[in-house]
């Protein structure tokens, strides 16, 4: 499911790596998070984690579009149309059991976070 990702820093070989498997679940967890703070559009999303990460992230259209499409049939998110400057948007806002989801999520990343944090010697604690 992971199409369009770009993390800096990641070479193999010549090439940057696009799609590292270590990211998995990483792009639901922060469309969640962003969700849970106000309703967003699509591109709108793919702007604020480029730039909340100051760009080591950058997740294309291609990857959070169909994890936006996943949420909303599993209930985790809801959209609605709406017009806006002459331009009609999908907006997407979290739904209670979008929260509980974000929550088991960020609580699966800090355990995570700390245990590689731990091996790493508290380098990036």
């Amino acid at each position: 499911m992971l199409t369009g990702i770009t993390v800096r820093g990641i070479k193999l070989g010549a090439m940057t790596k696009t799609n590292p498997s270590f990211l998995n679940g990483v792009p639901e967890l922060l469309v969640l998070k962003l969700l849970s703070r106000r309703e967003m559009y699509g591109y709108e999303i793919v702007k604020a984690i480029q730039a909340e990460t100051k760009e080591i992230l950058t997740f294309g259209e291609g990857c959070i579009y169909p994890y936006l499409h996943y949420l909303e049939k599993e209930k985790l998110v809801t959209s609605r149309r709406k017009e806006v400057a002459g331009r009609s948007r999908n907006y997407y806002q979290v739904t209670a059991g979008g929260r509980r989801r974000l929550a088991e999520l960020s609580e699966e990343w800090d355990r995570v976070a700390s245990g590689i944090s731990l091996l790493m010697g508290g380098q990036h604690a």
